[in-house]
């Protein structure tokens, strides 16, 4: 029997302030309330104690986000799928923001180990008039730590509902989708990067968003292998590989900055857990 977390947090807007409260059931939780922005926006991190997942572990998040509250959630380090005996592990993440809610979703990156058995499941609801940013990065094995990601799979699902779905299994068999230009041309990290919206975005908003995340690439030196896309009018996407996690999400927070920046008139404000 493998560990199963559950956390279940809940956004509510009082005043100016985001009130936040939270249960957990198993080794899944959240530090303390932080509002290094003011009353108005609540930063949260996850703790997972193991420090990582074998075969058999289910953790199970569930946020609610009430009418205009905001919630910035992150993690202290990376998360991981560690070799299984057989059995899956499973990350299952659902949110529903109610109108004029705003949510930034920014884990760090998650490793899968070689022989792992890993799937990441996200599922965000967004009701018209709420917003997100959010991200999704994963390493496939430790290369420099001449671990490589030779044996297993990782599941993905990545899902705003109605707007955007995405479902992969990276096999470490496959050589075509790891090593082929037309894959991931022997990078070994991965990411997405997304501004999604309950209802579509003005096309100005939109296009500024395309042109900021466009900007910063051109100027970054994963340029070559990382680019922006629009797929519907009420999503942006920026993707990228890289050859380590380090500039993949040096891209990634500074468009995250931008998007905050041309979205919500944010200043580039970063969680203080990823200075310490």
């Amino acid at each position: 029997m493998g560990w199963h977390g559950r956390l279940e947090l809940d956004y509510r807007r009082d005043g100016d302030t985001t009130q936040a409260h939270d249960r957990h059931d198993g080794p899944l939780r959240v530090l303390q309330r932080l509002y290094p922005e003011g009353p108005g926006i609540c930063h949260h991190v996850l703790v997972h104690p193991p420090g990582g997942m074998v075969g058999g572990d289910t953790l199970d998040i569930h946020l609610a986000l009430g009418e205009r509250s905001r919630a910035l959630i992150t993690s202290p380090g990376a998360a991981r799928f560690y070799r299984s005996g057989g059995e899956r592990a499973l990350q299952r993440v659902e949110a529903r923001l109610a109108e004029g809610a705003r949510l930034e979703w920014l884990p760090l990156e998650t490793i899968a180990y070689s022989g792992c058995e890993g799937e990441n499941a996200l599922r965000f609801e967004l009701a018209p008039g709420a917003e997100m940013l959010g991200w999704d990065v994963l390493a496939l094995g430790l290369p420099a730590a001449e671990q490589p990601f030779v044996r297993g799979r990782y599941r993905q699902h990545l899902e705003v509902a109605g707007r955007w779905l995405e479902r992969g299994v990276i096999a470490a068999g496959d050589a075509v989708l790891l090593d082929s230009p037309l894959g991931l041309n022997g990078e070994r990290v991965l990411g997405t990067l997304w501004f999604a919206a309950g209802e579509p975005l003005a096309a100005a908003r939109r296009e500024a968003l395309l042109d900021a995340a466009r900007g910063e690439c051109a100027d970054h030196a994963l340029n070559r292998q990382a680019g922006a896309t629009s797929p519907n009018d009420a999503l942006v996407l920026l993707r990228a590989v890289a050859p380590r996690v380090e500039p993949l999400m040096d891209l990634f927070k500074t468009v995250r900055n931008r998007w905050r920046s041309e979205a919500w008139m944010l200043e580039a404000v970063a969680p203080r857990i990823w200075t310490t």
